[in-house]
């Protein structure tokens, strides 16, 4: 579904912002210097409240390090980001389709997910400052492929 003249960006707004969990797990051992790069796991869920005309989007992350073998045990840490948005005239934009399914804007959902997406990059850059992942930076990825779940 695209509705290009429905939707518009400057009508969709953060109302809430959680940082649900954070969590690192430093050894006590370890030395940043020998990470080579991180390993990562993220998902990004959507839901919907049409009536309210609020959607939610639940974005997880597991950061890895990845040391070769040459750090005893490597650094993990986790974050779960939950942001509500209010969105305008949000019940022409999604659609739920007689068996359930739910049809989403394609212009809607590109920018739920860019704007999830970039602002968790802001706050994880800040939140791992200090630990054994304040190298990480969350890489820009195309925000049709964090929706379909390719990345």
């Amino acid at each position: 579904m695209s509705s290009k003249d429905i939707f518009k960006a400057e009508l969709l707004n953060i109302v809430e912002f959680k940082l649900v969990k954070g969590n690192i797990d430093a050894p006590e051992m370890f030395d940043e210097q020998l990470v080579k790069g991180h390993e990562i796991e993220n998902s990004l869920t959507l839901g919907f409240n049409i009536e309210k005309e609020l959607a939610k989007a639940d974005f997880a992350i597991e950061i890895t390090t990845q040391s070769g073998g040459k750090n005893k045990e490597e650094a993990k840490g986790y974050y779960h980001f939950v942001y509500i948005y209010s969105i305008d005239r949000l019940s022409e934009l999604v659609k739920i389709e007689e068996n359930g399914k739910i049809e989403v804007d394609s212009e809607l959902g590109n920018a739920l997910s860019s704007v999830t997406y970039s602002t968790s990059r802001g706050v994880l850059l800040t939140r791992l400052q200090g630990t054994p992942l304040q190298n990480f930076i969350l890489p820009i990825v195309n925000p049709k492929k964090l929706l379909n779940k390719q990345v």
